[in-house]
């Protein structure tokens, strides 16, 4: 499993970057937590959120929903990470989670597939959607 994050200071400059391969093996929801979780450790190792709000965007409408909102019943092998992840988010005087549209995370998803070797995907414009073949 590939995990990307990209952190950025308040201004909007790259401060950190995460592209890592792990023995895990799991669905797109649990890298997208595995890498958020990575993200927030970084983040208090520095002691960068300590005094600093804390925010969150993620396309992954789960992970929004479970951690930012109100959540759900979650995937049941999931909830134990849900967790773990909430308790990272309570560690940060604020921290808001937010949903934000693919094209715009397409930073963290190429630094996830670069960690397992894999070539960015190809972008998509705006306001279009590409058909997937059925296979036969």
């Amino acid at each position: 499993m590939g995990l990307g994050a990209v952190l950025t200071g308040p201004d909007g400059t790259v401060q950190h970057q995460i592209s890592e391969a792990t023995t895990f093996t799991g669905c797109n929801n649990e890298a997208e937590l595995r890498a958020l979780m990575l993200a927030l450790h970084w983040l208090a190792q520095q002691g960068i959120a300590a005094s600093n709000p804390v925010q969150v965007f993620s396309d992954n409408s789960v992970l929004v929903e479970q951690l930012g909102g109100q959540p759900t019943a979650p995937i049941a092998r999931l909830a134990p990470l849900f967790d773990e992840a909430r308790q990272a988010l309570h560690r940060f005087p604020q921290a808001q989670v937010q949903w934000i549209p693919r094209h715009r995370n397409g930073a963290a998803d190429t630094l996830a597939r670069a960690a397992l070797g894999l070539a960015p995907k190809a972008a998509t414009p705006q306001g279009q959607t590409i058909k997937k073949r059925r296979r036969r």
